[in-house]
């Protein structure tokens, strides 16, 4: 398994992630939402796995304004949109290889191989 955990520091579910991975002797890669965030191949990859764009976005983000403007635009500049403020997305995205699941999913990591 290769393991990616994107995330934040101060997430709660973010947290329950690393512990579900580390409690069980897999490693895996954490990155900061914050200072490095998702390249666009990362992006793209993990939109195709979990359905699509509307999926991966934070209803609950303080930035409503931004999500606002989002839903507005076409899905070429939704995407551009998201990759330049990727604080409207919801954390933790955990990837592994080419499958991805956002938010806390033991059910779905125990099945990964």
């Amino acid at each position: 398994m290769n393991i990616q955990i994107f995330g934040t520091k101060k997430d709660f579910d973010t947290k329950k992630a690393e512990r579900y991975f580390k409690e069980r002797g897999i490693k895996y890669q954490w990155i900061d939402m914050r200072e490095k965030g998702m390249s666009k191949g990362e992006f793209c990859a993990v939109s195709q796995s979990v359905g699509g764009l509307e999926v991966m976005l934070n209803q609950d983000s303080k930035e409503k304004d931004l999500l606002a403007l989002i839903r507005y635009l076409s899905p070429e500049d939704q995407q551009k949109k998201i990759l330049e403020n990727q604080t409207v997305i919801r954390v933790p995205i955990v990837r592994n290889g080419r499958q991805a699941t956002l938010g806390y999913q033991p059910e779905v990591w125990k099945n990964w191989k």
